[in-house]
């Protein structure tokens, strides 16, 4: 077969991405090892331990790689809303038949392994919503004035596609109580936003962030909600006065004091670990770093005694004697920054961003819409898990238990990662085509 036939299951594959993707692979399993190295089975090929499994893992994750670049690039969006489907319903019997796992029914058990079904959702959710997408005209022409009914046409489309991402949200989130999980899928709306969703939506979703934040660091809500009548009122000073204007002005003072007094509600009715862990991340009360602050504090203990160039390969003391929790799947960057120090932990994470750039850069250039899509919500779902786990192990995010891409354990993270991206490697391989 000639190497450069279309015939061939390489024709057309973005090698650039290939290359980082195995890069990435192969760093954090050499982590895995390092997290939880174990003197009295030292082979990095020791299945009885994680980073044998782990290879397992691997092994897996390279024939589904394959297997999707063999498959017709017409399959993904002929069966998205059937994968979306099929997925939604494995998320709810999951909580049936599943086994749980600290505390959440979120696994089914196959032998000594288990498959998380709400990792697999974000590849299938991000298909239904680059099928939908695709097929609607939801990009605006600023030149000419929209009519009311392709206005209220528009407002249908963006409520269809919340849809595809607020379902999978709440059924991670309330039957299977796994709030990192639930939360990527918020990353979606960015795709929105690039399909033509207005920026306002956007603007008004980072005021109500900064409410939230607000509202839980200031604790007297009475001031917080007079200080925003304040601002209401001297907004009068800059804009025209007339009825319009004071409804809007109103509208919007509403909705904000909706937000503030939301937020003190929503907090006395979260489980106390979540609140702990909100305090931990604002500083609110005395944190006791012996209990709740434990694995933030230490975290940042094991990344901090790094330095530059860390404490070499095998040689972290932070992770070998187990201070850091988690340190093989949410606090894998931990053993990163102690082993590797400041320049290792630069270079995974430039690592991760120029695989997400990358992604961007080969969205722009598809003619399929669908492939366009795809490609953003692949991008913004990378981007979300990485922000999150490095913010949370050196304390600027909450934490919620989130993978790192790539990197850390688990066979259900690195295989849903793997399908969410050689997707998109194979439908760019085939971007000449138009998919519907």
């Amino acid at each position: 077969m000639a190497r450069n036939s279309e015939n061939n299951v390489f024709y057309g594959v973005d090698r650039v991405t290939v290359i980082i993707y195995i890069l990435l692979v192969i760093m954090g399993w050499l982590n895995i090892y390092a997290a939880v190295y174990n003197e009295e089975h030292q082979s990095i090929f020791d299945t009885s331990q994680k980073y044998g499994k782990q290879l397992i893992w691997i092994g897996g994750a390279a024939v589904i790689a394959f297997i999707i670049l063999i498959i017709d690039a017409n399959f993904y969006t002929a069966f998205a809303y059937g994968l979306y489907a099929f997925l939604l319903l494995a998320n709810v019997l999951v909580v049936f038949f599943g086994r749980e796992i600290k505390g959440s029914k979120s696994w089914f058990g196959l032998g000594g392994f288990g498959i998380q079904p709400a990792e697999f959702m974000k590849f299938a959710a991000n298909l239904a919503l680059a099928k939908f997408l695709s097929n609607q005209n939801i990009i605006v022409n600023q030149q000419f004035r929209l009519k009311l009914r392709d206005l209220l046409q528009n407002y249908k489309n963006t409520l269809y596609a919340l849809f595809f991402i607020m379902a999978p949200l709440l059924i991670i989130k309330i039957l299977q109580d796994e709030t990192g999980l639930a939360i990527v899928f918020v990353a979606f709306i960015i795709v929105l936003y690039r399909e033509g969703l207005s920026v306002n939506f956007l603007i008004f979703g980072l005021l109500a962030a900064l409410l939230f934040v607000v509202a839980l660091v200031v604790t007297q809500i009475s001031s917080v909600l007079i200080t925003l009548g304040v601002i209401a009122f001297s907004s009068f000073l800059f804009i025209r006065r007339s009825r319009r204007n004071f409804i809007m002005v109103s509208l919007v003072y509403a909705l904000a004091a909706g937000v503030v007094l939301g937020t003190n509600y929503v907090y006395n009715h979260l489980e106390p670990h979540q609140k702990i862990r909100i305090d931990v991340l604002l500083g609110r009360g005395t944190v006791n770093l012996k209990k709740e602050g434990y694995n933030v504090n230490q975290a940042k203990i094991a990344i901090g005694s790094g330095g530059f160039l860390g404490k070499g390969y095998l040689q972290g003391t932070q992770t070998k004697y187990d201070f850091v929790p988690e340190q093989d799947t949410d606090f894998i960057f931990c053993t990163v920054g102690e082993e590797w120090g400041f320049a290792g932990s630069t270079l995974v994470i430039m690592l991760e961003l120029f695989l997400i750039l990358r992604l961007i850069f080969l969205a722009e250039r598809q003619r399929s819409d669908f492939s366009r899509i795809y490609g953003y919500g692949v991008a913004v779902v990378l981007f979300f898990h990485l922000a999150v786990n490095v913010g949370m192990t050196i304390g600027l995010m909450p934490v919620i238990g989130i993978p790192l891409p790539f990197f850390s354990y688990g066979g259900s993270s690195l295989w849903s990662f793997t399908i969410l991206l050689f997707i998109f490697i194979k439908l760019d391989a085939n971007r000449l085509l138009i998919l519907r």
